[in-house]
């Protein structure tokens, strides 16, 4: 029998493959087996997804310099955190839209016509992924200039950011979610605390990895904060400048109707 994965043969008794490591999968796929795969994978309080998820939490410094050093195996990769991440962002903005519409444009409704509230709406439902994509080398800059004991290179500052932003999507999903069902028209009030506290724990883990001293940790902090702060609404002005590029929106829109 040979590795379905890697073409190495192997003995038929074997549950993993001696060459690669993949599970060996000897039963059709079904709905039952399905499941199981799933919540083996992501919900068995042994599996790296958990523990990755706890680590960032109370030892980030361990799950990122653990990457960047070779190991693979003991935490879950970035690119499958920033996945999960994602795949959660998208539960919660396909929520927004389908069920909680009217209550978001009554929210993007303060000062603005109804129809450029729509349209921001609907625009910012469109690139949020691509604005949070775009959040990990704006803030991996700001920590290579602040927060660099190390001496990490930009990648590595990036592989550090995609770990922190998955992670800060991944814990605040819950809450998010409980908001969305209970309080709709409360969510932008919640959400702009949640979005601030995102720099504190990035700053907590920055200092977790590079160790300064207090006087030092509050300088560099201040200046990873004004970094951050000027790419942050760097992208929210990209984000202007794309929908007037793209005619998603005009001058006109922002015309008070007589």
């Amino acid at each position: 029998m040979n590795c379905k994965n890697c073409q190495t043969p192997q003995r038929t008794d074997y549950n993993y493959c001696p060459a690669c490591g993949a599970k060996v999968i000897r039963n059709r796929l079904t709905l039952k087996n399905l499941w199981y795969d799933v919540t083996e994978r992501y919900f068995n309080l042994d599996n790296t997804f958990l523990r990755t998820v706890k680590m960032l939490i109370i030892r980030p410094e361990e799950v990122i310099e653990s990457y960047l050093s070779g190991v693979r195996r003991k935490y879950l990769n970035p690119m499958s955190h920033l996945g999960i991440a994602l795949t959660l962002s998208g539960i919660l903005l396909f929520v927004m839209q389908k069920v909680f519409r009217d209550d978001l444009f009554q929210i993007y409704n303060t000062g603005m016509s109804s129809e450029l509230s729509a349209k921001l709406s609907e625009a910012l439902f469109d690139y949020s992924t691509f604005m949070f994509i775009l959040y990990i080398p704006v803030f991996a800059l700001a920590s290579f200039v602040s927060f660099n004991k190390k001496d990490y290179v930009l990648t590595e500052h990036m592989i550090g950011f995609i770990y922190i932003l998955s992670q800060w999507t991944i814990l605040i999903f819950p809450v998010t979610l409980i908001i969305l069902i209970f309080l709709p028209a409360s969510y932008l009030s919640f959400s702009i605390p949640l979005s601030i506290l995102m720099f504190p724990y990035c700053i907590y883990v920055l200092q977790r990895i590079n160790r300064f001293k207090v006087r030092s940790f509050v300088f560099r902090a201040f200046i990873f904060l004004f970094l951050s702060g000027i790419g942050y609404f760097g992208i929210v002005i990209l984000f202007y400048i794309i929908l007037f590029l793209t005619g998603t929106i005009s001058i006109q829109d922002f015309v008070p109707s007589k």
